[in-house]
């Protein structure tokens, strides 16, 4: 049988987005997010050609977290409460304290704009502070540097390369780059993202 995390999602507060555990109330302002191909390019299926096909991603996602196998969340904008992506827990492991955040994007306006990295804090708080974790870890394509450049920016440590890890996007194989965080790395992680978020805060202030 398998062990279902209590209290895995729930609604996460942050100043620029909130983190709500995902819902079909969702899935019209979720599409419009999805929309560009940019989101895509380095996830494990391609861009949903329309309503339909997005709808086979949200069912998926619905499914696996009413099952206990993951943790799905959309990302909004905490002031005007419009999806802007969505992320997840997954590869849960409660008997070892650990999981993975994974299945992670924004709609490119979004990039940059510091949606991503309160979106992780919140994710890594309620990780270590309230569900007890002592490890999350990240995987990413081997080729996104993009991805690869905010994790190490968290700072999460880089554990290596999974040659042939995945076949994604029909019948491409995937090598991928492998992340992780451990409680004893949280607090210096936490205050990184803090001061992150602070200077971010700082610009849209002045300007």
């Amino acid at each position: 049988m398998v062990k279902v995390w209590e209290n895995l999602t729930g609604v996460l507060e942050g100043e620029v987005v909130r983190l709500e555990p995902l819902a079909m109330g969702h899935e019209e302002g979720l599409f419009e997010a999805a929309r560009d191909e940019r989101t895509w390019r380095w996830l494990p299926r391609g861009a949903p050609g329309d309503l339909d096909e997005f709808r086979g991603w949200m069912e998926e996602a619905l499914a696996r977290s009413e099952a206990g196998l993951d943790g799905a969340f959309a990302t909004v904008d905490a002031q005007s409460g419009r999806p802007i992506g969505s992320t997840r827990y997954l590869a849960l492991r409660p008997e070892h304290r650990g999981l993975e955040i994974g299945w992670t994007w924004l709609t490119p306006s979004r990039w940059g704009t510091g949606a991503n990295v309160e979106a992780k804090l919140l994710m890594l708080e309620h990780a270590f502070e309230r569900l007890g974790c002592m490890r999350v870890e990240f995987k990413t394509d081997r080729r996104n540097e993009r991805s690869r450049e905010a994790l190490e920016a968290l700072p999460a440590r880089f554990e290596g390369i999974f040659r042939k890890h995945m076949i994604v996007r029909g019948d491409a194989v995937r090598d991928s780059a492998y992340y992780s965080i451990v409680d004893d790395d949280w607090p210096g992680v936490r205050a990184n993202l803090r001061a992150r978020l602070e200077g971010l805060r700082e610009r849209r202030e002045q300007g």
